[in-house]
């Protein structure tokens, strides 16, 4: 078997150093790449996934794991083994489904659309973008029929991002959320709002920048391993742990999203570099889900990033980055702004307490198109209609409204859920590190978050891909995924700062 597992690992190494080769040309392409670039780059991009792609449905691998099956049955079915042997054959099922040409399509178009929905959102013209959105969704179409038949086209979608998860499951969870954040809002309005004047002030984004730096290096980001830049829409990427990269952007309207856009894309970088280096270049390289990701990016910028605690160290360092600005400003005054529940435009802007009706827009959008009963030209519509339903405003125009997010433009549908998914376990797994560590607010307050990073290494980022994401987390917090630590999180922290 070792023989075998050996090949095995060798011809995966080559499979993930292209699709890192990959990932580094979409970083370079939303980042630095000149405008001009952008057909060639789609039809290089295309052709290093198509390439990937094969690679990894080869005969050779398909019989390297047919032997590997046999060599680990009656083993320990979380042995390390048995679990690399597992994840890859998953991976390999699921592609074979998937013709090659249709992996350079999928390139090619996504990346092409990626352009147009910059430029669309710049000019906030959604015909812009729609031709480019309605080959995406045919794309999306024809990869569900690969995976016929499902209890529901969307779960196809869903599972490439959080493995084994239903649409009904997500639909449940948000049925569970919606109407008890709802009522949170309801509450909120009720009571003398808070103001967050001192929050746009002319704040000079290089000032922002340094500062967010300073947060992320106090995290444990690792420069040596990592770097920072800017883009139209915040992301992480990697080429394994010791290549990660961070991007940010700075609004002017919204100066603050650049501080905590680091925080939380900090936050999956972070889980990136503490992969065990055992699991380099093979299936278990990476996160166990978007979930669990979004997790670690949404524990590092709200349970932590917007805490009292973390301020107590941080506020005379910002104070000394804005003296003008907040040298005069008290402490509480600020942690009340930041904490601050609005309903508002855009989702990354979004407080903790809406964040998740955004989220449910966007997934209930998406299953509607996936089905037909939405076409394209309705977007803007049922957008506007849903905003309204859902927070009580309606976008001015398609740029902060169905043209604020990159997702649909890179084919991510059946992502969006991941967010809400990571907000229920980040909260999860702040109980429970709260329960292991009394000392957490003390080591906030003194700039110490090495616990907590220590914590979550040996029990998150370690694993990879090892465990399932529900197994893991139950593994971690001893239950399966469960909204009311997160429900209980956000409602105790509405009542302190609103008394609602």
């Amino acid at each position: 078997m070792n023989k075998n597992l050996d090949r095995l690992n060798a011809l995966m190494g080559e499979v993930m150093d292209l699709r890192h080769t990959a990932s580094m040309l979409e970083w370079d392409e939303r980042v630095y790449m000149p405008r001009g670039g952008a057909q060639t780059r789609s039809l290089l991009l295309a052709s290093v996934r198509r390439i990937a792609h094969e690679k990894f449905i080869s005969k050779e691998v398909g019989e390297l794991l047919a032997a590997l099956r046999t060599g680990v049955d009656g083993q320990d079915p979380t042995s390390e083994t048995a679990r690399l042997v597992a994840v890859t054959a998953r991976d390999y099922e699921k592609a074979t489904r998937v013709p090659a040409s249709f992996v350079a399509e999928h390139a090619e178009i996504t990346s092409m659309a990626q352009h147009a929905w910059q430029e669309a959102r710049a000019k906030s013209d959604f015909t812009m973008f729609a031709p480019h959105l309605e080959k995406i969704i045919g794309l999306k179409r024809r990869y569900v029929s690969f995976f016929a038949p499902t209890d529901h086209p969307y779960d196809a979608l869903l599972d490439d991002y959080e493995p084994g998860l239903k649409t009904k499951e997500v639909e449940t969870l948000f049925d569970a959320l919606r109407p008890r954040q709802q009522d949170l809002i309801r509450r909120v309005a009720e009571r003398p709002q808070v103001s967050d004047r001192l929050l746009h002030l002319g704040y000079a984004e290089q000032g922002l920048w340094d500062f967010g730096v300073q947060v992320a290096t106090a995290f444990g980001f690792d420069w040596t391993r990592g770097r920072q830049d800017k883009s139209a829409h915040p992301y992480t990427t990697d080429s394994g742990p010791d290549d990660v990269r961070i991007t940010t952007r700075f609004e002017a309207q919204q100066p603050f999203m650049t501080v905590f856009a680091t925080m939380h894309e900090t936050g999956h970088a972070l889980y990136v570099q503490g992969v065990d280096p055992r699991w380099r270049r093979t299936a278990l390289e990476g996160g166990a889900s978007l979930g669990i990701h979004e997790s670690q990016s949404r524990l590092w910028e709200n349970l932590v990033g917007r805490s009292l605690p973390f301020w107590q160290h941080f506020w005379p360092v910002l104070q000394g980055q804005f003296p003008s600005e907040l040298g005069g400003v008290a402490l509480e005054e600020f942690h009340r702004a930041i904490n601050r529940v609005q309903p508002s435009l855009i989702r990354v802007e979004a407080d903790e307490a809406t964040y998740n009706l955004h989220v449910m827009l966007r997934v209930e959008m998406e299953i509607a198109m996936l089905g037909g009963a939405l076409s394209v030209n309705d977007l803007p519509r049922l957008w506007n209609e849903k905003m309204r339903d859902y927070l009580g405003i309606v976008p001015p125009d398609a740029r902060r409204g169905i043209l604020q997010d990159i997702h649909w433009s890179i084919g991510l549908m059946g992502y969006f859920a991941t967010y809400t998914l990571g907000n229920v376990i980040s909260a999860q797994l702040w109980e429970r590190f709260s329960s292991v560590e009394p000392r957490r607010d003390e080591q906030l307050r003194r700039g110490d978050f090495s616990s907590l990073l220590a914590w979550l290494r040996r029990e998150i980022h370690q694993h990879g891909r090892r465990y399932e994401p529900q197994a893991l987390v139950e593994r971690v917090t001893g239950s399966r995924i469960d909204p009311l630590p997160y429900l209980r999180y956000l409602e105790r922290k509405v009542e302190e700062a609103y008394g609602a």
